[in-house]
């Protein structure tokens, strides 16, 4: 990610979690983020090993403060990891924390011999990792797309249940018709006192508005478990997803729009035993890949491409607009495996047919910043949200919302492909989500190529392609 895109992410999600300070990592080369002066081990046996031994190097290395070495909080969570502080969070500034890769590297040997990871940084998990903005209200005659699929006949008792882990519902999400059969956690406060447009308000509802559009008869419940701006520390994010799935039982699909890279290929400590839990039940998986435009595995995408994890986690990357390649944005590599629409789509974000007022940010930027030449989602029309630099030209504008925006980012690709599960899943009357998602892979007829890999491009009926501008000249 460039430094001045990672710059803007460090703001945005400090600002959504003031009393929790950040560093960038690794060593802040700006690939992610994580709480200063902590990190994660599995509670129990493995904890007190990570505590003596990261107190021994610190007292023999004078790499640190010994006596600042301690456990934070009370174990016993279902995430099955604590956090050990090993220095002062207040110390320093946001670029790296010495102190936790000093602990890092003081168990290397000792995980060598273990053969297994035993301590982590505390990761940011965020719906929005590269700091794209939405909430892009449309002109008044648009319409969604992907168009709502045809609803011949009525819904069945065992019609798919997919939850969406994200932000809440907005106060008027029933207004908008295809949601009928969408329930829910509202959205916490979707404007500041100010009457400020709250930073990705409306993420669940238009998630949830792409999975109806598609599989209009899916009985969709939303998780309001991101409602923090969509950013969640790592420890935390393993029990909420606990709770969601627990609070109505373990769907058919989870969809998931929301991750983070850690420079390693075997995932995140911190949500390792949900992951065990979820290959143990029949849910599947759907969750996006990121928009870092990079190959580096993003997780929990990404334990689609690792042993034990093939059938329960479908990772998605975006498709451009036009649906003839990958979305710049979009992560890629041999751990995504599809792609579906993800830019410009259109959905619901507050009640269909009731104007509110909205007060939001805007910045624009002169060229897009992943370096294309094509008029991108952060170029396009205009690129939106609290996003500007400090002392910028950005101004508050107010806009009236009348039910639908347009949106772009692997967040969105992910509930395309969770509808055309859940549609395979009502057309075959297949009860199993795991094998409709092999079926529909399997009868998959578009391929695109991405990064010179060809992969299955899954398509609804009812998405228009969008044209995507020629390219402009470029200095």
């Amino acid at each position: 990610m460039p430094p001045q895109r990672f710059r803007e992410q460090f703001r945005q999600i400090q600002r959504s979690m003031p009393d929790v300070p950040l560093a960038m990592g690794p060593d802040d080369a700006g690939e992610f983020l994580y709480e200063k002066g902590v990190v994660l081990a599995r509670e129990g046996e493995e904890a007190q090993v990570v505590e003596d031994t990261v107190r021994g190097h610190f007292r023999t290395f004078a790499a640190g403060a010994p006596d600042r070495v301690r456990r934070l909080g009370p174990a016993g969570g279902r995430s099955g990891v604590v956090r050990i502080q090993v220095s002062d969070p207040g110390e320093g500034d946001a670029a790296g924390d010495p102190a936790v890769a000093g602990a890092l590297r003081s168990l290397a040997a000792v995980e060598g011999r273990a053969g297994r990871r035993m301590v982590s940084r505390n990761h940011v998990v965020h719906i929005a990792v590269n700091a794209c903005p939405g909430d892009e209200p449309v002109a008044r005659d648009a319409r969604p797309n992907p168009a709502v699929a045809g609803t011949e006949g009525e819904p069945g008792e065992d019609a798919a249940r997919v939850l969406v882990v994200d932000t809440g519902l907005m106060h008027d999400y029933r207004q908008y018709p295809p949601l009928a059969r969408t329930h829910g956690d509202a959205q916490v406060a979707e404007c500041d006192g100010d009457g400020v447009l709250q930073q990705y308000c409306g993420h669940g509802t238009f998630i949830a508005g792409l999975v109806a559009a598609v599989a209009p008869h899916t009985d969709i419940t939303v998780s309001g478990a991101l409602n923090d701006a969509g950013a969640v520390l790592e420890h935390e994010f393993g029990e909420k997803l606990f709770d969601a799935v627990e609070a109505g039982g373990w769907p058919d699909v989870l969809s998931l729009s929301a991750g983070t890279t850690n420079g390693r290929t075997d995932g995140l400590l911190g949500v390792d035993a949900f992951m065990r839990e979820l290959r143990r039940q029949r849910t599947l998986l759907v969750a996006a890949a990121g928009n870092n435009a990079g190959a580096t595995p993003f997780w929990p995408a990404a334990y689609a491409d690792l042993p034990g994890y093939e059938d329960a986690v479908l990772s998605v990357g975006a498709l451009r607009a036009d649906g003839e390649s990958g979305a710049c944005f979009s992560n890629h590599g041999g751990w995504v495996k599809a792609y579906a629409p993800g830019e410009r789509l259109t959905s619901a974000l507050t009640g269909f047919r009731t104007p509110v007022p909205y007060i939001y940010q805007h910045s624009t930027y002169d060229t897009c910043r992943y370096g294309f030449s094509y008029a991108c989602t952060c170029h396009h029309p205009r690129h939106t949200g609290v996003l500007s630099e400090d002392g910028g030209s950005a101004k508050p504008d107010q806009v009236m919302f009348e039910g639908l925006a347009q949106w772009s980012g692997t967040s969105f690709a992910t509930p395309v492909a969770v509808g055309m599960i859940a549609s395979r899943m009502a057309a075959a009357g297949e009860r199993d989500p795991r094998a409709a998602r092999r079926q529909l892979l399997d009868a998959v007829d578009e391929f695109v190529e991405v990064h010179g890999a060809h992969k299955p491009a899954l398509l609804p009926p009812t998405w228009s392609p969008v044209r995507v501008p020629a390219p402009t000249a470029r200095p």
